[in-house]
């Protein structure tokens, strides 16, 4: 009887203890912008009815979503 009791006290202890299982923010940089910028393209984000979207207006003047152009060049 004592056994199961210290094996349940330490088990309730164990479950108390704090986790700290929070995963920490890695800081990566998009990918789609960063290949818009190799590119040479200056980057608009612009605000629209269902949220924000990346356009990246290229060198000769192409203006694209910068999703797209990272897809069609990368595939």
């Amino acid at each position: 009887m004592k056994t199961i009791t210290i094996a349940a006290t330490i088990l309730l202890l164990t479950a108390c203890v704090p986790h700290n299982d929070r995963q920490h923010a890695v800081g990566m940089a998009n990918p789609a912008s960063v290949y818009c910028e190799k590119m040479g393209g200056k980057l608009d984000i612009v605000k629209g009815p269902d949220g924000e979207s990346g356009y990246c207006t290229l060198p000769g003047g192409e203006r694209i979503e910068e999703w797209a152009l990272y897809r069609r060049d990368n595939q």
